[in-house]
């Protein structure tokens, strides 16, 4: 089994990797691009030059025996772990696995292996990251390769930390990725301009398309069943005009890809085309129906075939020449992958029509390019951004330039130089011109070559125990773990709390206070009392006549006070019923901490 040129590059790429480095890392791979056959040379690698064994997981059954096959091919026997996938047996050093079936038998996988290979990465699932995890316990030193075609995820962003320059990727949060470092990459236009894989073509669409631009993501990243039901169903004229454009532009393709949204809309679809030669498959579609549709698909026997969320990953039927979208993607990875399939090479295959019915690309891929989508994960900039060079290690970092700064002139590091030449000094060290706190290049470290970010930091505060720089925001040392905040700041927060909570019990000085005689609802004479304190106004009442003890001595306490001048109220709010009741006057104050 020879690899390709690009193929042999990755693969020494994170070779050399991980003889470096215990740091997890990543490939981007196209759809296309034999991610398969990466994975097979890398497994055999890592076993021949270890003697350990290697998992090599998939996150579907047709996957995790594509991959397998692949290794096959190479004349080494290997072992397939998948209950989806008909077999559980580990008598050979490279296994192709199921996340759920080896994390159900996690035990076995302890002990005696080398390497992790994660294909279709971008899915990073608990499952996995738990896998690799118990792995670990076994093998502090185990090594973990992603490999996938949309190194993204919705609502994250970029899935890795370094790119292959060692440029970082700088999140609005700050949290490091679950891989370190993309080490190589293979993308759709470089496999184009080589020959390996078909250009795509995006058709112009002559039939009006379905209304999904004001379609909105919930928190969990799905659409709302409610947009997708106005969106798609129930138009059977629109829907009908869709397809008959679709077939009208395909007379003369060979293959074509229909994805639905939902098996509603699915069907709606398959009613429009020619039943003769069109198929659906589904979630719900029984296993061994499914494996002759998708038989007779690639034989040629059916030329439309209609998918709701099932053809998306893992499918290779390379005659396919045209993928008709008609609906709306969570995320431009999603809308790659379904592009991909199209990619393959074919004999009389010239290029791949590519039919969207939706606001696909317009959302995704702003600038018209569908090789570029918009990943937003890198923090806000605002205003101009300067580039300073990190004193302790040399990286270059790209922070916000701070407005107030903007009459000094900077050094090479982004601090702040008087006409003097000298560093303009603050109660936290030398100013900088800008809001960066710390600097975000990452380094190896330690025998083991892990990957960790620069310590050096631009604005900072000393741990009074130990003396290690931490963010002027920090609470507890980064090193030590000693309380930063200070006692009396504590306190003053304390008091700000109190303060914020009229039901805990409180005094304060009054800044005035009014009576107003009224009639209750009984027809019985009432006081109100309004006090003004500086924290918060606040009625009382009482009731001169009244007959209980508890309403006469509330009353005379009142009467007695207010004989003279009231300088303090002591009160609370009670949490069931909502009023107010003092409890003494012109007691001492609370006083807020100095």
């Amino acid at each position: 089994m020879g690899l390709r040129p690009y193929q042999q590059k990755a693969h020494d790429e994170i070779w050399n990797y991980l003889k470096t480095t215990t740091s997890t890392c990543l490939i981007e791979a196209a759809t296309g691009a034999g991610k398969s056959h990466i994975i097979a040379a890398l497994a055999k690698t890592i076993h021949d030059h270890t003697g350990k064994r290697v998992l090599c997981l998939a996150p579907s059954a047709e996957l995790v025996v594509q991959n397998r096959e692949k290794y096959l091919e190479s004349g080494h026997r290997a072992s397939m772990f998948s209950a989806s996938a008909g077999a559980k047996e580990l008598r050979h050093k490279v296994v192709f696995g199921s996340p759920l079936t080896v994390k159900n038998q996690i035990g076995k996988f302890k002990d005696g292996y080398a390497a992790v290979v994660i294909d279709e990465a971008h899915g990073t699932t608990p499952t996995l990251k738990h896998i690799v995890s118990a792995m670990r316990e076994g093998n502090p030193n185990l090594r973990v390769i992603g490999c996938t075609a949309t190194p993204y995820r919705m609502n994250y962003g970029y899935i890795f930390d370094m790119w292959p320059d060692d440029k970082v990727n700088v999140r609005k949060d700050e949290k490091p990725a679950y891989f370190t470092k993309l080490v190589d990459r293979i993308t759709a236009p470089e496999l184009i301009d080589m020959g390996f894989l078909t250009p795509p073509v995006v058709g112009s669409t002559n039939a009006d398309g379905y209304d999904t631009g004001n379609m909105k993501l919930n928190s969990r990243g799905q659409f709302d069943a409610a947009d997708v039901d106005r969106a798609y169903h129930g138009h059977g004229r629109l829907t009908a005009n869709i397809v008959a454009d679709v077939v009208a532009q395909c007379q003369d393709r060979a293959g074509v890809l229909f994805f639905a949204a939902t098996v509603q809309h699915a069907n709606e679809v398959l009613a429009s085309l020619p039943p003769e030669v069109s198929a659906i498959v589904t979630g719900k579609t029984p296993k061994a129906e499914r494996a002759d549709i998708l038989r007779r698909f690639k034989a040629l026997q059916i030329k439309y075939l209609v998918n709701v969320s099932v053809l998306t990953t893992g499918f290779d039927a390379p005659h396919v020449d045209c993928i008709a979208i008609l609906r709306k993607t969570e995320s431009a990875g999603l809308w790659a992958q379904i592009m991909g399939r199209g990619l393959r090479l074919c004999d009389s295959k010239a290029d791949c029509l590519v039919l969207d019915y939706t606001t696909n690309i317009d959302d995704h891929f702003p600038d018209g390019d569908i090789f570029d989508p918009q990943i937003e994960d890198k923090a806000n900039i605002p205003g101009i951004g300067i580039e300073v060079v990190c004193p302790a290690c040399d990286y270059v970092n790209t922070f916000a330039a701070r407005p107030d700064a903007k009459d000094y002139n900077l050094d090479e590091a982004g601090y702040c130089i008087d006409l003097g030449g000298n560093l303009v000094e603050t109660e936290y060290g030398p100013m900088p011109g800008h809001y960066g706190r710390r600097c975000h290049g990452m380094h190896q470290t330690g025998a083991l070559g892990v990957y960790e970010r620069c310590n050096y930091r631009w604005t900072a505060k000393e741990c009074p125990k130990c003396d290690a720089p931490n963010d002027i925001a920090a609470r507890y040392c980064c090193e030590c773990k000693a309380e930063l905040v200070d006692p009396n700041e504590k306190l003053r927060a304390a008091f700000k709390e109190l303060k914020r909570n009229p039901t805990e019990m409180q005094t304060d000085r009054v800044l005035s206070m009014v009576q107003r005689e009224g009639i209750s609802g009984a027809g019985n004479k009432t006081v109100r009392a309004d006090f003004v304190t500086p924290y918060r106004s606040f009625s009382v009442w009482f009731m001169p006549e009244g007959r209980s003890h508890y309403q006469q001595a509330e009353w005379h306490k009142f009467q007695s006070a207010a004989g003279g001048v009231i300088e303090s109220v002591t009160y609370r709010k009670d949490k069931v019923t909502g009023f107010y009741r003092v409890y003494g006057y012109n007691q001492e104050v609370d006083h807020a901490p100095e």
